[in-house]
């Protein structure tokens, strides 16, 4: 299994660009091109709400937030938006400070709604694979809070979503030593990404091509 050096750790959430697109991954990490528009002020806003730093204990539960969070196996790290700690009565983790022992539950705040792909999913993914690896226990779910109907969709880590995770990261990682911008791939998510103008210039063929897969 691999196991990457601190020099080759790569951000957390570079892994949801590149499973979004291999292209703005490579725009924003490769190339250091970012622009706002109005979902990444929404994602922005909402993160605020819940970065604030702060832990707290109620009774069976402990919620950390902003975590820093590291795999040496995925060359990631970064940080996790809110996770969960549940008093449980055997395994889990031990916490400093705390007694007994703990199951780590990730939760990860995205604007909008629910996808249909699993961009959002195999972040969360990595982040539970950051955990087990930190902590030395098995994290078997965790869950995914959008902003627009405001509650959680619960994100069960099986083989296939971890095998999908480990097979993202490694050719992520493969894109970033090559150094090498892909070509664009317009199509319907171009429409939400904040790096259309840089990506897709205002050329005849980039929009006739994305006329053509936007209209009804």
């Amino acid at each position: 299994m691999a196991s990457y050096s601190e020099d080759a750790l790569l951000p957390l959430s570079a892994l949801q660009h590149f499973a979004y697109c291999p292209r703005q991954f490579a725009l924003i990490h490769l190339e250091q091109t970012w622009e706002e528009n109005l979902y990444t002020a929404e994602g922005q806003l909402l993160h605020q709400r819940v970065n604030s730093g702060e832990a707290e204990t109620r009774g069976a539960l402990h919620v950390a937030r902003s975590l820093r969070l590291v795999s040496r196996q995925l060359g990631l790290t970064g940080m996790a938006d809110l996770v969960e700690f549940h008093r449980i009565e055997n395994g889990g983790a031990e916490l400093p400070g705390r007694s007994g022992f703990w199951q780590p539950f990730p939760v990860e705040y995205k604007r909008g709604h629910s996808k249909a792909d699993d961009w959002d999913r195999l972040q969360l993914c990595a982040q539970a694979i950051c955990l087990e690896e930190m902590l030395d226990t098995e994290v078997p779910e965790g869950a995914i809070f959008y902003g627009k109907p405001r509650r959680r969709e619960p994100v069960p880590f099986d083989a296939i979503l971890r095998k999908d995770t480990h097979s993202l990261a490694e050719q992520m990682h493969q894109r970033w030593e090559s150094r090498r911008t892909p070509p664009p791939e317009p199509g319907p998510k171009c429409n939400h990404c904040s790096l259309f103008n840089r990506c897709l210039p205002d050329t005849p063929s980039a929009s006739e091509y994305l006329h053509r897969m936007l209209d009804p």
